[in-house]
């Protein structure tokens, strides 16, 4: 079976398997996925309006639970760290919302900004590693967790780049915690999949009912989002659920050669003109 999105056939069980293959190794870092979902719509499927941000707002709605439930169920959820996380970055979901629709409307611009972004986000993963040799002091994991005006305000930062960018901000957030905050990826994977759950459904709120310029669609494709948040349903549990079998530096620098090669297409095509 088929269906139609922005005047492109997608066969129905494309979104589904994409979502489940992303989010299967995305969630053992904190990771929704969506953020390799974002390019994956733009490129595969020829979909770069401003509303492919808020689809994959939906795909985050859909799919998160699971492995939200996962992870607490197995007692790995810092419940406090998650509501930091979503305190932080709820407020600048606004401005996100703002700098999408009214700025970052052309297709060239806005893939010019994914690629900054998740170059941004590559650049985390490997720093993270290159540091791995070095051992990390015994209290340095639970010193981060007291730096609670630090991680706000960043997670407030994060917050208006995942409102623009479509990612609920946990992408780039999982990274920082672990990176600049020495947090164990064990402790905030699952916090920083429930700050992105949070913000997610403001996120969708935004899109949905404010007004946008006219002639520019800002709502979400719910179709779509949500044959992306099935195949994360499974994908998400399943990948919270190994996590704890698999060696984080290798999914980490796995994710990151990803990352760089979809940022340097974006960010490369832009640069030349390539871009529409």
């Amino acid at each position: 079976m088929f269906f139609a999105i922005s005047g492109v056939t997608v066969p129905l069980w494309l979104p589904p398997l994409a979502a489940f293959i992303i989010s299967f190794f995305t969630s053992m870092v904190g990771v929704s996925g969506a953020f390799l979902l974002l390019p994956f719509q733009m490129s595969v499927l020829g979909y770069v309006a401003p509303s492919v941000s808020a689809t994959n707002l939906v795909f985050n709605l859909v799919a998160i639970p699971s492995g939200v439930w996962r992870y607490a169920r197995e007692r790995r959820m810092d419940w406090r760290l998650a509501w930091l996380i979503a305190a932080g970055t709820l407020p600048g979901l606004l401005a996100g919302w703002w700098l999408r629709v009214h700025w970052l409307l052309k297709p060239g611009t806005f893939k010019f900004f994914v690629g900054l972004v998740l170059l941004g986000l590559a650049l985390r993963l490997l720093w993270k590693n290159r540091q791995r040799g070095q051992k990390m002091p015994a209290a340095a994991s639970s010193n981060g967790k007291r730096r609670l005006t630090p991680i706000f305000f960043i997670a407030l930062v994060i917050g208006v780049i995942g409102g623009a960018y479509g990612i609920g901000g946990g992408a780039i957030m999982a990274p920082v915690l672990v990176a600049i905050f020495q947090l164990p990826i064990h402790a905030v994977a699952g916090a920083a999949l429930f700050g992105t759950f949070v913000t997610s459904i403001a996120g969708v709120t935004l899109y949905q009912f404010l007004p946008a310029p006219p002639g520019i669609e800002t709502r979400p494709d719910w179709a779509l989002g949500i044959l992306f948040g099935l195949g994360g349903v499974a994908g998400m549990y399943l990948g919270a659920r190994a996590q704890k079998h698999v060696p984080q530096h290798l999914l980490e620098i796995g994710i990151a050669a990803v990352l760089t090669l979809l940022a340097g297409g974006y960010v490369i095509g832009y640069l030349l003109g390539a871009a529409p």
